[in-house]
C-alpha cells in the first residue's frame, strides 16, 4: 500500500486538487480518501480498468523562490490526488461507475472545490546513484 510505484512511459496522469471546507482537517477525510483509493486500486487496477498507480500529497506550504515566476508566493492549503492510467477513456469510465461515485461523494461532501486535470507524459527518468 505504501510501496514505490513504476510507471510505463506514455501513462496518462490525472492531477486532482482538493480544497477542504473551512474547519475540515485531513484527519477527518482520511478514511474517505483511503476508501476511495482502495476502490480505485481494487476495482479498476490493471486489466480490470486501466488504473496503474496513485499518490496522495498534502501541500507543505513551500513555494520555491527560484522555480516560481510570479511574484505571488502564497497558495491555499490543499491536497492532491495523483493517479496514473493507461488512457483518459479508462479513467472516465471508472468515474462513471456507481462504486466510484459513492466513495467520491463522501469526500466531495467535505470539499469546497476539486479540480481534476489530465496530462500526457512527455518525459521520465531516474537519477543514477
Amino acid at each position: 500500500m505504501f510501496g514505490p510505484i513504476t510507471l510505463p512511459f506514455g501513462a496518462k496522469m490525472l492531477f486532482n486538487t482538493v480544497r477542504l471546507k473551512p474547519g475540515v482537517t485531513f484527519e477527518q477525510v482520511e478514511i474517505a480518501v483511503g476508501e476511495l483509493c482502495s476502490v480505485v486500486k481494487e476495482t479498476y487496477g490493471g486489466d480490470k480498468g486501466g488504473f496503474i498507480a496513485g499518490q496522495v500529497f498534502k501541500f507543505s506550504g513551500f513555494v520555491s523562490d527560484t522555480g516560481s515566476l510570479t511574484e505571488s508566493r502564497t497558495a491555499d492549503d490543499h491536497y492532491v490526488i495523483v493517479t496514473y492510467w493507461r488512457s483518459f477513456e479508462a479513467h472516465e469510465q471508472s468515474h462513471a461507475d456507481e462504486i466510484f461515485n459513492s466513495k467520491f461523494a463522501s469526500l466531495a461532501a467535505m470539499c469546497v472545490d476539486t479540480k481534476e486535470l489530465g496530462y500526457d507524459m512527455l518525459w521520465q527518468g531516474e537519477s543514477r546513484m
